[in-house]
């Protein structure tokens, strides 16, 4: 887990600016850090590394390769590098390998296979970038699901990227104005998707995107290496035909197969534990293929009603973990809110931010790397909204469209759209199928979209997905999610977080073969009823007994409705919604943000969109007051 940054044909100091960059994100990357800047001045890289395996200088960067033709700065981890590394040998690689990196295999095999077929054959989680001195080229390049972040754009006249939006932003003659647009986009998920930043002018690479620059013409072209979207058409098209035991078999062998890679380290790893099925089955997993104790963390809250530390540690007492937990105060919690703006760089609001931040503060004091469950939600059904999505379409597909837009204006244009439940269901009555029913339910409160002072149209998958692209509802709503707030919510949130602290996070569950093998899974294996990952549990079973895990879920989430109530962050919240401030920025409307807090604080409706406003208008003082 590293950082890194580049500068092209950068008008000014490359050599200063590039430094520049590499100390905004010291934290990504704390070991080492180096610089390449070549001949003619034109390309400046930088790199921030966290040292995990091959501690030596042998594994340092920026790396040029052994015939020296390219350098690489290389973000991330490829777990079978041992394959790559063979496949090299086989197509006649016979050079003596310097020390023993993935990032030198990476390299290698970048230039012998090219990028694309190479990237192709890594599993792992990176964001790359490889300056060819013969082409005049740089290739930028991003892992399949969006573990590593990687932004590029024009500042000050040259080309940057970084895997740090605020690489970019400290960057001298950095100008790019702030892209009102996007808010209408950020005010109804709370994150900005790729490609889009809060910035014009820089994009967030996509997953499984190549992304190659002319140096001198700034010209670029852009080829998928791996699509979501495609896998999981074939996968859909190509359905699992043995029964619930064999499924669980595949899945579980597929599992161990990615934890045993992502176990590999010449540092201290360990896992996050929850209460719940996906970190669980990692940690159960885990230990099975451990010659020792597996090192588990958890954090406590004092609220009963959001605490699943005891249960956690049941979990890990019944597998035989060294288990480590920290019980937090709600002062702990709320000490960490002013510091989540420098994390993300842009405006960011999933609340649980704040408590996943804590776990991997108090989880790096112990290990460098853990591994984690993200990913088993989206690819397992397991979120409640896909078995409602299900039930409510299957009242309304039989109705034409015709029929029903015109039925959700009249009830939303009706005296009855003033109860919350008539405009929901008004709303949702207009859906053209189950995505726009996914894409509603965030947008059923008319005053979301009138947040921001400018009116956005940018499309984003969401908006721009076909209906009926899988036949089976469930996986159209999951591919939704795995295209977009999996990537650009979960993943941002996880990463920013534990890298805020130096600690590197894998994600088994994301592995190319489980998730391939996810989407050939049919609804029935994944979903009971209301009850969903089915196939996930069955697995997790064989290590933990059910009655330990059948219990209601309360997630890893904070009472930010409670909190805004109480006097210190009250007043926090206050003075960055302080209505001259808001009219003096000129972004949102002052009237609608200070109904929004006046509807909370007098009469008791909380909305969302509260957070999301708070964490703008923190990035915003953050970056643009001080």
């Amino acid at each position: 887990m590293c950082g890194i940054a580049g500068l092209l044909r950068y008008k000014g100091d490359a050599r200063a600016n590039i430094h520049r960059m590499n100390e905004r994100m010291l934290h990504r990357g704390p070991d080492d850090g180096g610089i390449f800047i070549s001949e003619d001045n034109k390309v400046a890289l930088g790199h921030r590394r966290l040292s995990i395996v091959d501690l030596s200088k042998n594994g340092a960067q920026p790396m040029v390769s052994h015939s020296g033709k390219n350098v690489i700065v290389y973000n991330g981890e490829i777990y079978n590098s041992g394959e790559v590394k063979k496949a090299l040998e086989d197509a006649g690689f016979k050079e003596n390998y310097r020390g023993t990196s993935d990032t030198e295999i990476l390299l290698e095999a970048i230039e012998h296979f090219g990028a694309k077929k190479a990237i192709s054959l890594c599993k792992g989680m990176f964001a790359i970038a490889v300056y060819d001195k013969e082409k005049n080229t740089v290739t930028l390049s991003r892992d399949r699901v969006g573990e590593k972040p990687l932004y590029y754009g024009m500042v000050a006249g040259g080309f940057a990227f970084a895997s740090d939006i605020g690489c970019l932003r400290v960057i001298e003659g950095f100008d790019n104005a702030i892209n009102t647009e996007v808010l209408d986009i950020y005010f109804t998920e709370g994150y900005i998707p790729a490609p889009y930043s809060i910035y014009k002018g820089i994009n967030k690479l996509e997953p499984g995107t190549i992304l190659t620059v002319d140096i001198d013409s700034f010209e670029t072209k852009k080829t998928t290496y791996w699509s979501m979207m495609e896998v999981a058409k074939k996968g859909q098209d190509n359905l699992f035909k043995g029964n619930a035991a064999e499924a669980a078999d595949e899945l579980e062998r597929l599992l161990k197969e990615s934890i045993k890679g992502q176990m590999v380290a010449d540092v201290p790893v360990g896992a996050f534990l929850s209460a719940g099925i996906d970190s669980s089955t990692v940690v159960s997993l885990m230990q099975s293929l451990a010659p020792g104790k597996v090192r588990t963390f958890t954090i406590g809250m004092e609220d009963k009603e959001y605490n699943e530390a005891v249960y956690a540690k049941e979990i890990a007492a019944h597998l035989g973990t060294e288990h480590t937990e920290l019980y937090i105060t709600e002062s702990d919690a709320k000490a960490v809110i002013p510091k989540l703006s420098g994390m993300f760089g842009e405006p960011f609001a999933d609340s649980s931010q704040i408590p996943t931040y804590l776990v991997s503060k108090m989880t790096r004091d112990h290990v460098t790397v853990s591994l984690s469950g993200d990913g088993g939600d989206e690819l397992f059904c397991g979120y409640t909204s896909y078995e409602s999505i299900d039930r409510i379409w299957g009242k309304m597909r039989n109705i034409p469209y015709f029929i029903r837009k015109p039925a959700s204006a009249i009830v939303l244009h009706s005296p009855l759209a003033k109860k919350d439940v008539y405009r929901i269901k008004g709303t949702l009555l207009g859906a053209k199928g189950p995505r726009d029913i996914h894409r509603m339910e965030h947008e059923t409160d008319p005053i979301t979209k009138t947040i921001a002072l400018t009116k956005g149209t940018l499309p984003y998958v969401y908006t721009t997905l076909p209906n009926d692209y899988l036949k089976e509802v469930n996986h159209e709503t999951m591919l939704m999610d795995m295209l977009v707030y999996h990537p650009d919510d979960i993943l941002v949130k996880v990463d920013r977080t534990a890298m805020a602290v130096s600690l590197e996070t894998r994600v088994p569950m994301l592995d190319k073969d489980v998730v391939e093998f996810a989407w050939t899974l049919p609804v029935e294996l994944l979903r009971e009823g209301k009850v969903g990952k089915k196939v996930l549990r069955d697995v997790l079973y064989r290590y933990v007994p059910r009655e330990m895990m059948e219990r209601p879920k309360k997630g890893f989430s904070i009472p930010i409705q409670k909190w805004l109530l109480d006097p210190g962050v009250r007043e926090w919240a206050e003075n960055l919604i302080e209505k001259n401030k808001v009219k003096a920025q000129g972004i949102l409307d002052p009237d609608v943000v200070e109904r929004i807090w006046k509807d909370f604080t007098d009469r008791g409706i909380y909305r969302i969109e509260i957070w999301y406003i708070l964490m703008f208008q923190q990035w915003y003082q953050d970056e643009y007051i001080g």
